[in-house]
């Protein structure tokens, strides 16, 4: 039960906590107000019917023995001897027979409570006894019964309210409480949307709301506000180092390349090693992809974007593939298709020319480049029919410096940021990636806007 409750909100909790005490509280009263008002309506009949049992001892006190006993309403009143026999008696009393046995008189004149069937008297349901003693040396006893179905009924109907009206009323309760917490707890939902709509491309400038009140979800607000805020900065000098670093090692690189081509081709400095070349290649290659995606993380290097012909744009970056290892095409029916999307240009090219260059690199036949418009985005996939990726993988590999170990040869595989700095360029012109099951091979789709 307590692993049930730890699972529901904390709305959900409150609201029950509050429903379990009230509940508890309306209990506690109904019964108290059950048992004190069928207390009082008791202690008034009883009252009742002594008072008219006190007035006829009174006249048999004085030596007056009225025949009949007035009574007021349906109240029962017999005058008993000491004998038991029935002296004189009201209108509705029995003559012959006493309403109460010789234990329940005597009970009754004790002052204890006497209830006896109505059938006595020739009455339906239940009356309640009084007596006193009455004459000289008590020789007579005065009883008076009153009828108890007007409080039997007044109590059930009591409790029949009761039994309806606190579920109705913990309903309301429960309605009540549940938008007062919801309002309540709405500041709270207002910090998670924002937290959950700040990730890696979001602005560096986007914060949570703070709620305009001086409480404690306020200055939670404003707390975690300030650590995006340190956030940021930590980020800004990463990408600082990161893009300095870059640019600093462009400079060597070249130079370290423009001597080795040169003592290369003159022969100077003895036999180079075969693959020299090709490893200040590989990392120049890694120090302009830094570079870039420290600069695609840096919102502040955005240019403005414009309206791109998708079809077109395929049809380039397909053309730099005319000598790749497998043949790479456009689709059937893609050229003259009209297909736009906002985005710069430049960096779609290099976006998509990631894709092809990954589907190239594991495909077995052939690599297959489609577009369509699927509602207000316009829809580019890129096909291959190699081994392609486990489900458990395709958002790892979109981790920075991620390899899979089948492609970990530094010969077959890349540096691990073609595919970071793809989403990285996609996301920050409004569009996303994501990867699919081609069957066979794998299936990059990107998602672009139409909308600038």
């Amino acid at each position: 039960m307590r692993h049930r409750v730890a699972r529901l909100s904390i709305r959900a909790r409150l609201m029950l906590v509050g429903l379990a005490g009230v509940a508890g509280a309306l209990v506690i009263g109904g019964v108290l107000l059950y048992a004190v008002l069928t207390a009082s309506l008791g202690r008034s009949l009883e009252g009742t019917a002594r008072a008219s049992a006190q007035q006829v001892a009174l006249l048999v006190d004085s030596g007056r023995m009225p025949d009949p006993v007035p009574v007021s309403g349906s109240q029962v009143v017999q005058v008993i001897d000491a004998a038991g026999r029935v002296v004189t008696g009201s209108v509705t009393a029995d003559r012959l027979t006493a309403l109460v046995t010789p234990d329940e008189l005597r009970r009754a004149l004790a002052g204890l409570q006497v209830v006896v069937p109505g059938s006595r008297s020739g009455l339906s349901g239940r009356l309640q006894v009084v007596a006193v003693p009455a004459g000289p040396a008590h020789a007579y006893s005065v009883v008076a019964a009153a009828p108890t179905a007007d409080v039997e009924q007044s109590t059930r109907t009591l409790r029949t309210l009761l039994l309806w009206i606190f579920p109705l009323l913990l309903a309301v309760l429960a309605l009540i409480a549940w938008r007062v917490i919801g309002a309540a707890l709405a500041p709270v939902e207002a910090l998670r949307r924002g937290a959950a709509r700040i990730d890696e491309s979001s602005s560096e400038s986007e914060r949570l709301p703070v709620p305009p009140t001086s409480d404690e979800v306020s200055a939670l607000a404003t707390t975690l506000n300030a650590m995006l805020d340190r956030i940021t900065v930590a980020r800004r000098k990463q990408r600082a180092f990161v893009a300095d670093a870059a640019h600093e090692l462009r400079s060597p690189l070249a130079s370290m390349r423009t001597q080795l081509e040169v003592a290369q081709r003159l022969g100077e400095g003895g036999d180079l090693p075969a693959d020299l070349l090709g490893d200040v290649d590989r990392l120049t290659t890694l120090v302009d992809d830094l570079l870039l995606l420290a600069r695609a993380d840096d919102a502040a290097t955005n240019r403005q974007s414009s309206a791109v012909d998708v079809a077109e744009l395929l049809s380039e970056v397909v053309g730099r593939y005319r000598g790749a290892r497998v043949p790479v095409r456009v689709a059937p029916g893609v050229v003259g298709r009209d297909m736009q999307t906002w985005a710069r240009r430049g960096e779609l090219v290099r976006a998509l020319t990631n894709l092809v260059d990954n589907a190239v690199r594991h495909a077995r036949t052939g690599v297959v480049l489609d577009a369509a418009a699927v509602g207000h985005q316009v829809e580019v996939t890129v096909s291959d029919d190699g081994h392609g990726i486990g489900t458990q993988d395709r958002e790892r590999v979109f981790d920075r410096f991620t390899r899979l170990d089948e492609a970990r040869d530094r010969d077959s595989g890349g540096s691990g940021l073609g595919l970071p700095i793809t989403r990285a360029l996609l996301r920050r012109n409004g569009g996303d990636v994501r990867l699919e099951d081609a069957a066979p091979g794998l299936r990059a789709v990107v998602r672009l806007p139409t909308e600038g």
